[in-house]
């Protein structure tokens, strides 16, 4: 979802200054240092009163006066050396784009560097003069197109920032690029011994491969609002004042308008039952699993399915002023609050190009000084930048999160967003969500056994042609037991009641009991007798021995559910956790707020849609690999299968992560540490530069290999992951 570009602050309401919310696309922000760049900047344009960013999704949200236009904020931030454009005009299709051109110069880059080494070999073999320059021509021929393509992304950026005077970590790489490859060239038309083409297209390749791993996380990061406003009804068929109706989308519906609400429906507004009596699935927003009544002057909300009944509603709220699109605006805020945690290696990048200009500046004017030519001074100097160019440093971080996210896959763990890694690594407290995160959330029959085979076989006839979930639950555990269908006929579903049909010739029916009996049952009519079927949300197969791994890891655990107080309460007991229940999205994100003010750090684990805001706003998130599509999508993190180990998983994989990281550090500040030093006093050329910064590279991707091993069987294997 797109949030609204100019939505009205709550201020406004009170006589004070009127603020508009805007977001904008920012695409060019690559680090700490440009998310403190834009926040500070902005925050110092008159009219602003806050701007903050979201890393993640590369958007930044602008709370600034009426008087104040989009397009003077985005004249802003060109002026701080970054493109923008209006979040609502910037499709999830163009960051698509974005990745798959950073792949194509991956591609270009990476057949260029192979072409260019195998030539390159010949050179260093001691070819002849001729020979040598020839080959050097062919290098030429390759190079110059690569890096003009290649290197597409690098320039655009620092052209950006030195059109407005200012500096980012692209500027000394594109210098570097450029002046090697000028040197070569020049090298090459005069006859010289050396060109490095090779080192020049072999730091592009290097580059983009660390781009395109960052590039691949943010995609797997970005946020499913979007999914979460497609749970609701794209329309609904509005009554006319003559008794016809007529199909209205959602944007169009209106408060008090009358709407026609058709069984297994989905609901395109908020709205009060007129007329009719139904049962209503509220699981998508409640978390709820057990369907549940509703009739004249109750309230049911977009996204909610009509299970029974056809009914008519009075529109109370429709399109951005529905439960559902509040949902999606608290997720959006409480996805902006986790821009504070950036990946550790871009935590110096503000450091990192004056730091690099000086130094090259300084090799080039002291060898100038000792009487060096210019030449000898320059190669010197452009030894320098791509020395230090921040590969091993930039690939520590994203080299260890794809292994582990790739050793997690393998287990059953997805990880989307690659810093959620770190957050998992800092959590000290667990929160939760009861239906479909402890328990299956999926009702299933607690008594099968009480019913003959020839009974499991009609039940299973009958259950398979319906939808509910009740009739899901009682199919999906006779399949388990082996049970095969019996050969019914005419089976016909009547909304509100259950399932017939004949068997034999006679009358089978699988309906609702005639007497609640306060619990979740159905009743099996067969010959005159009536069988009880009692359900149950079972809990996870595996809940005790994965609350017991999490306390060895020294994690708080409690619950935090939408279900009725008394049945939450009860679990916590069962399982001696606090747990609080009745809860509302905002109570949760509520609490999450609390807990870290408090100074902790908590993992969320939820499956419903009323646990999207939670998941979006904790410090980390994860769901069920049966959740909600929004959960999984604003989810850091999915698991699959019936157990809840995985969580426990996460957890350890992530601590062992985050030691392979601060290991790359060490190795990358260790790299330049001895190879800045070497090169400033000549003993390093452009190639040698370049192959040094590949060799460090390369080491820290192998420290991150070893996250490959050790992570714990799969995430289907219970207690003894």
């Amino acid at each position: 979802m797109n949030a609204p570009v100019a939505a009205l602050s709550p201020q406004g309401a009170d006589g004070q200054t009127e603020l508009l919310d805007s977001r904008f696309t920012v695409p060019g922000m690559r680090c700490a240092g440009c998310i403190a760049k834009v926040e500070r900047g902005l925050s110092a344009v008159p009219g602003v009163a806050a701007a903050r960013v979201n890393f993640s999704a590369r958007r930044v949200a602008v709370s600034h006066e009426a008087g104040l236009t989009g397009d003077a904020i985005i004249g802003e931030l060109r002026k701080l050396g970054f493109e923008a454009e209006r979040a609502a005009d910037n499709p999830l299709a163009r960051e698509d784009a974005e990745t798959k051109r950073l792949l194509r110069a991956l591609a270009v880059a990476g057949f260029g560097m192979m072409n260019i080494m195998l030539l390159s070999v010949s050179v260093w073999s001691g070819a002849d003069a001729i020979t040598r320059d020839m080959f050097h021509y062919l290098s030429a021929v390759i190079a110059i197109p690569v890096v003009a393509y290649s290197g597409r992304p690098f320039f655009a950026s620092a052209l950006m920032a030195l059109r407005y005077r200012r500096t980012n970590m692209d500027v000394p790489i594109s210098i570097g690029v450029l002046l090697a490859t000028g040197m070569s060239l020049y090298e090459t038309v005069h006859g010289g011994a050396h060109a490095y083409f090779d080192g020049a297209v072999m730091l592009l390749f290097f580059l983009l491969a660390g781009r395109v791993l960052d590039a691949m996380m943010r995609d797997r990061a970005r946020s499913g609002i979007s999914a979460l406003l497609g749970r609701m009804g794209k329309g609904a068929h509005v009554v006319r004042p003559d008794g016809s109706t007529e199909w209205v989308e959602a944007e169009r519906l209106a408060p008090n308008m009358i709407v026609l609400v058709a069984a297994g429906e989905a609901l395109a507004a908020d709205g009060t039952i007129v007329e009719g009596r139904t049962t209503i699935d509220s699981s998508m927003l409640t978390g709820e699993s057990e369907p549940r009544a509703a009739g004249p002057g109750d309230t049911i909300h977009a996204g909610m399915v009509n299970l029974g009944n056809p009914i008519r509603l009075k529109v109370t709220a429709a399109a951005r002023d529905t439960a559902l699109a509040d949902i999606a605006r608290l997720m959006d805020e409480a996805g902006q609050s986790r821009s504070r945690y950036v990946r550790i290696a871009d935590r110096a990048s503000r450091l990192y190009a004056p730091a690099v200009h000086t130094l090259a500046l300084l090799s080039f004017c002291g060898w100038m000084l000792a009487g060096a030519g210019w030449h000898q001074a320059l190669t010197i100097a452009v030894s320098v930048l791509i020395i230090t160019c921040p590969c091993a440093l930039g690939l520590a971080v994203p080299a260890a999160q794809v292994v582990a996210a790739s050793t997690l896959m393998k287990r059953g763990l997805l990880i989307k967003d690659g810093s959620a890694l770190e957050r998992l690594a800092e959590v000290d407290e667990v929160l939760l969500d009861k239906t479909g995160t402890l328990t299956l959330g999926e009702p299933r029959p607690t008594d099968l056994a009480t019913l003959d085979p020839e009974a499991q076989s009609v039940a299973l006839a009958l259950a398979q042609a319906s939808r509910h979930p009740l009739s899901r639950g009682l199919a999906r555990a006779l399949r388990e037991a082996g049970v095969e269908p019996a050969a019914v006929d005419g089976v016909d579903e009547t909304a509100g009641h259950g399932m017939t049909g004949q068997w034999q010739g006679r009358t089978v029916a699988l309906v609702r009991p005639e007497i609640e009996t306060g619990g979740l049952a159905v009743d099996l009519l067969m010959d005159g007798a009536r069988h009880r079927l009692a359900f149950a949300d079972a809990l996870r197969p595996d809940t005790g021995a994965a609350l017991a791994a999490l306390n060895a890891l020294g994690l708080h655990t409690a619950i935090a559910s939408g279900d009725r107080a008394e049945t939450v309460a009860q679990v916590g007991r069962e399982l001696g956790l606090e747990a609080t229940g009745a809860m509302q999205p905002a109570d949760k994100l509520a609490l999450l707020e609390a807990r870290a003010q408090a100074g902790h750090k908590v993992l969320m684990v939820g499956d419903g849609l009323n646990d999207g805001p939670a998941l979006a706003g904790a410090h980390v998130s994860l769901a069920p690999g049966g959740a909600s599509d929004v959960s999984q999508q604003a989810a850091d993190a999915v698991f699959v299968g019936d157990r809840l180990m995985p969580v426990a998983l996460a957890v350890r994989m992530a601590r062992r992560t985050m030691r392979v990281v601060r290991e790359n550090f060490v190795l990358a500040i260790g790299y330049n540490v001895l190879a800045v030093p070497l090169a400033i006093f000549g003993f390093v050329t452009p190639l040698l530069a370049a192959v040094a910064m590949s060799t460090s590279s390369l080491i820290v991707v192998a420290n991150a290999l070893r996250l490959a091993g050790g992570a714990g069987p799969k995430a289907g294997e219970g207690a003894r992951a």
